[in-house]
This record gives C-alpha cells, structure tokens and sequence, in this order.
C-alpha cells in the first residue's frame, strides 16, 4: 500500500503534502528575511521612471514643449528682451536711485529747472555706469524731466501693469468661462449675454469711461477713492476679461464632450476635480497664448490715454507721458526735424521693443502649443 495515502474533502481527492524537518524551515525563514526587498533591488534609474511615470505624469510632455521653446527662434528673441527689460525693471533703484528727499515716491520723475525747451544728451554721463541721471544721459524732455530716469523707471512700470492686468484679467475669464462652458443652460446664457453686453462697447472708451469715473473725486467704492494708475489697472482689468471668458469657454464645450471627461462622470468624480485636472489643462493653451500677447497691447493702450492726459500723473515715470511732452517736438527745430530727436526716438524705441518682446513670445507659444499652426 502506498505511504501517501489520499484523503478526501468535499468530495474532492487531495494528496497530503510533504513536511519538512524543523532545521530546513528554520534555514528558509533565515533567508526569506535576509533578502532584501524588491525596491532596494531596483536600480536607481528604474525606480526614478516609476516614480515618473506614477506622480509626474506630465513631466515628458512639458520638457519636451519646453526643448521645442527653447529651439525657435521666435522665442528666443522674445525672451532675450523680456529678460533684459526685466533686468532693467529689477536693477532700476541701482540704474536710476531716486533723490534721498522723494525715496518714497520713486516713480516720480526728478526736473531740472522749468524751461520748456528739451536738452540733448550729454555723454559725460556714460562715463561711468551706471551713468548719472543728473546728467541727463538721455537728455531731458519738456519741463526738464530727465528721460533717463523715466525710462529706466518706466520699464518697472510697465511691467507691472501689464502682467497685474492681464494676470487678474486671465484669472476672471478662466472661472468665468468654465462655469458657463461646463454646465450650460441657464448659466451659460446669463454670463455669456452679461459678455456680449460689455464687449458691444469699444474697448478704449470703456476704459476712458472707467477711468474718468473712478477718479473722479466725488465717487466712492465701498468707501474706497483711487488714483489714476489704480484706476488704469481697475479699466483695463474690467475689458480684458471678457476675451478670455469666451476663449475658455469655446474650448471647454469641445473638451467636455470627449471620453475621458464622460469616464471622470461615471467614477464619480466632483465638478470641481472635473474642471481642474481634466478640463482645464486640455483647454487653457489658447487662453496663454492669448495672454502674452495681450500684455504687449495693455501696456500700449496704457500709454495711449497717457498720451491723452488720462495717464497715471504728469510727472509719473511712464513711458506714454514722456512722449506725450514730446508731441510739440516732433517736427523739431525750423531747418532741422530731428534737432530734438531724443525726446521721440528714445520712449518710443523702448514702448516699441517691449511689445515685440512679448508679441514674440506670444506668436512661439502659438507655434508651439497648437498644432494647427504649428510650423515646419
């Protein structure tokens, strides 16, 4: 009779196993717990692609748009003079330090006298650097406003109305569009009918309007009186938003229809993780785009109601108002158009080049991230 008997168990016939000795058990536990887990074992090449491919996700994608960035010539040449009026901008208390006595207000331009007449550059200045604006290396404007300093001081300006407006500017549009994109009906009606109405308006004159409202020394909001440049920020804020509302929301009533977004619905998810891991990174490029292009355009209409008299004050730093002291010198003297060339040639080089830096960057982006314009 064999040893290895079978015994049954509901009614199924099973062959008892075979035991080890105490000392082969004991010999297999030593080794099981001295090997060493499959994580130590794993290269560490290995273990940096799983934790990659588990928590970044998106990392691949962007290094990739990041590498083609880098490669276009457009946005090089975008950001080599970003770059350089940022550094202006940052280094400007270095480039132009304000006068001890006015520390406090140091967008103000300092004068030299009150002659109406401009005086040319003196290259005395240069000799040093960063040069003495008491100089007047650029040379001075009507009212002997020293165009160097309001240059160097007007980059820092610019940038901070351009990028607080279009910031705040993005911020409204995208909730705005993606409440009216993502649950329609009644929603989607009022906010949209509410853009239709405000973009009937020329944008300009809304902003004329706002801007003259809000300084007007009678009128109160919540209390709250404001100056012309908050004011300017408050205008330009209140028409920008709009594009960017309905530039979201057109992408959103694409992208919500798509699987991915049904599958998200059918686990469960919440509207609000719906939106912002799954909507809105398929549908926020066309928004940045259009945001760095709109920083270029909002410091420009800035400079023209500067240019108007609606600017932040008449001896601010702001490059719109130093050409609108330039407008009587245009033609210059009788005999010779470009004697005062300086107070013209100067701002407007400088409004120029910020534009075209972010206009640059704006039409990369657009190159890059669509693939419908995406150049070959």
């Amino acid at each position: 009779m064999n040893k290895k008997s079978p015994y049954t168990i509901n009614n199924r016939t099973e062959t008892q196993p075979k035991v080890s000795d105490s000392s082969t058990l004991t010999n297999i536990a030593t080794t099981e717990d001295q090997a060493p887990s499959l994580p130590d074992r794993a290269p560490l090449a290995t273990r940096w692609q799983s934790f990659r491919e588990d928590r970044l996700p998106w990392l691949p994608g962007t290094v990739k748009q990041a590498r083609r960035f880098l490669q276009n010539p457009l946005s090089l040449s975008g950001i080599v003079l970003i770059i350089f009026f940022a550094l202006i901008a940052i280094f400007a208390p270095w480039l132009a330090p304000p006068d001890p006595l006015r520390a406090h207000e140091p967008y103000r331009m300092p004068r030299d006298g009150f002659s109406l007449q401009p005086r040319p550059p003196q290259m005395d200045a240069w000799k040093t650097f960063p040069p003495d604006w008491h100089k007047h290396p650029f040379g001075t404007m009507e009212g002997q406003y020293d165009i160097y300093y309001g240059i160097v001081w007007g980059a820092r300006n610019a940038f901070r109305i351009g990028v607080v407006v279009v910031g705040i500017a993005v911020l409204i549009g995208i909730i705005t569009g993606s409440l009216s994109g993502y649950f329609g009906g009644w929603v989607d009606q009022s906010l949209m009918r509410l853009v239709d109405i405000l973009l009937s308006f020329p944008t300009i004159i809304l902003a004329i309007v706002l801007v003259t409202v809000l300084t007007n020394p009678g009128v109160r909001i919540f209390g709250l009186s404001f100056d012309r440049l908050t004011a300017l920020i408050i205008a330009f804020t209140f028409t920008q938003w709009l594009s960017y509302a309905r530039l979201i929301r057109g992408e959103i009533l694409s992208v919500k229809e798509k699987d991915f977004i049904q599958a998200a619905q059918a686990v469960g998810a919440g509207h609000l993780r719906i939106i912002t891991m799954h909507i809105l990174p398929n549908s926020i490029y066309p928004v940045l785009i259009a945001a760095s292009l709109d920083i270029g355009s909002v410091v420009l209409s800035v400079a023209a109601l500067s240019f108007l008299g609606l600017g932040p004050g008449t001896d601010f730093a702001d490059w719109g108002q130093i050409i609108s002291y330039s407008r009587e010198w245009i033609l210059g003297a009788h005999g010779n158009p470009f004697h005062y060339w300086y107070v013209i040639i100067i701002p407007s080089v400088a409004i120029t080049l910020f534009v075209l830096a972010w206009n640059l960057l704006g039409d990369a982006f657009r190159d890059i991230l669509d693939p419908r314009l995406k150049r070959r």
